[in-house]
């Protein structure tokens, strides 16, 4: 099954050239990746990876990218962090439909990573809202790399984080 998923980098101050890395990057395996080198020092592959599994997706091109981009730093596993906007994108219903939906339900809505002017949701958490609600046409794909897009995005992130005791535990 193909897999359709986004890994973002910071890239290392001798691997800014983007001839280089596009090229470097289609010969040693990652010919499966649509490059953006829009912004200078990040570079973000957009996979469509043929594998059993969303995890054995994911995992191959991590690999890849550690085997040829060995300085590169993972920014973001993507589709993870969504609005309104993308999760009806995804869903294939109006952004209006999406908001009523989050209004309507709002004590089972899964909770948003930030509320604010623009707030942010998990797409995995969402999509699996969707789907046990019922009535909805999704994409198990979509949902499996969602899943583990969130996975790896949480390990990146703890790993910056101090741990905290078990009363801070019990306080969140």
């Amino acid at each position: 099954m193909d897999y359709i998923f986004t890994l973002k980098y910071q890239l290392a101050q001798g691997d800014s050239d983007p001839d280089v890395l596009v090229e470097r990057l289609y010969t040693e395996g990652c010919d499966d990746a649509l490059v953006g080198v829009g912004l200078p020092g990040r570079l973000a592959l957009e996979f469509t990876r043929e594998a059993a599994t969303a995890e054995a997706a994911l995992l191959s091109a991590l690999m890849d990218i550690k085997r040829i981009i060995p300085d590169a730093r993972l920014v973001e596993v993507a589709p993870d962090f969504v609005g309104l906007t993308d999760i009806a994108d995804i869903v294939g219903v109006s952004r209006q439909n999406m908001r009523k939906l989050m209004l309507t339900h709002g004590s089972s809505f899964p909770l948003a990573v930030h509320e604010g002017k623009a707030s942010v949701w998990h797409l995995a958490e969402v999509l699996s809202w969707l789907d046990a609600k019922g009535g909805y046409n999704l994409e198990q794909p979509v949902i499996e790399v969602a899943r583990i897009a969130q996975s790896v995005n949480l390990v990146k992130e703890s790993r910056r984080v101090v741990a905290l005791g078990a009363e801070w535990q019990a306080l969140v």
